[in-house]
């Protein structure tokens, strides 16, 4: 098959449309149309069906953008790794992570990771699920569990515990508890336990509810729960890594805390040379190094 009537099909099965495809092509719509039907005649099927609102794929549509997705994937990676053989770290990283992490401790650090490389561009995109990396649906990851995909390169970086905390302002208006039975007469925030989150928060959340706590906000991130917890609202259910940036926050019910969660980065094989993914791996762990060094110092149990 023709590579450009590929690229083509391409463009348009991504954007539904061929004025919109054409104008990324930089292509007429005419044009755009006259490489579909070659391609259309060319294996003899029809890949769109085509109404007043745009495009919707066939069947045998589907299969072929399946494939050229799959092909511009492999080629975004060959492309990373060409570039990569240069020095300088610049260009795009697509990095992802959980909602929670990404905001509350990744997001604030990144300033630091741009002044010392101004020429990277960091895609962050925030999901509870997990995006594949082989397939190139993102180029690094940092998780809350080791990652389960072959051909991954992985770095366990901390752990985490999920722990009560509230605001210094809310326990001196309605003191700290001291017993599980007391929290029953406080205001819980946390995160509800179908919702999407670290496993070992949704089972700590779990057995509070089931300990008759009732939870009076519920929020679907954990950055909403901490605004909750900032603003006297109640006690949160919290990750523990917040401690360094919020120091101010007072861990109530010592004894109540999730299991462990491993926190763990990861990036494909193939870009085990990527200058980008070099400097971003070196500066987290930088920064994990200068977390657990502020931790000991202010006296946190880790």
């Amino acid at each position: 098959m023709d590579w450009d009537k590929l690229r083509i099909f391409h463009a348009v099965a991504d954007a539904g449309s061929l004025t919109h495809a054409g104008d990324l092509l930089h292509l007429s719509q005419s044009a755009v149309s006259r490489q579909v039907r070659g391609l259309e005649d060319s294996l003899n099927a029809t890949l769109f069906h085509r109404h007043a609102r745009g495009l919707i794929l066939t069947e045998q549509g589907e299969l072929l953008f399946d494939a050229t997705r799959a092909m511009m994937k492999r080629l975004d990676a060959a492309t990373a790794r060409i570039r990569d053989s240069e020095e300088e770290v610049f260009g795009d990283l697509r990095v992802t992570t959980t909602v929670g992490f990404g905001t509350l401790w990744l997001a604030p650090r990144l300033p630091k990771l741009f002044d010392r490389y101004p020429e990277l561009n960091i895609d962050l995109m925030l999901e509870e699920s997990v995006l594949d990396l082989p397939m190139r649906e993102a180029d690094v990851a940092i998780r809350m569990k080791e990652p389960s995909q072959a051909d991954l390169i992985r770095k366990r970086l901390m752990s985490v515990h999920m722990r009560l905390y509230a605001s210094p302002s809310y326990i001196e208006k309605y003191g700290a508890p001291e017993t599980m039975a007391d929290l029953g007469n406080h205001r819980l925030i946390c995160q509800n336990p179908s919702a999407a989150q670290v496993g070992a928060g949704a089972t700590l959340v779990a057995q509070l509810l089931a300990e008759g706590v009732p939870s009076k906000l519920t929020v679907n991130n954990y950055f909403g729960v901490l605004q909750g917890v900032l603003y006297n609202v109640g006690i949160g259910v919290l990750p523990d890594y917040l401690i360094r940036d919020f120091p101010d926050l007072i861990r109530v019910l010592p004894e109540v805390e999730s299991v462990e969660v491993p926190v763990f980065l990861a990036y494909p094989e193939e870009l085990r040379h990527s200058q980008r993914i070099a400097a971003f791996r070196d500066f987290v762990q930088e920064e994990i190094v200068a977390y657990r060094k502020t931790i000991k110092s202010q006296g946190h149990k880790p």
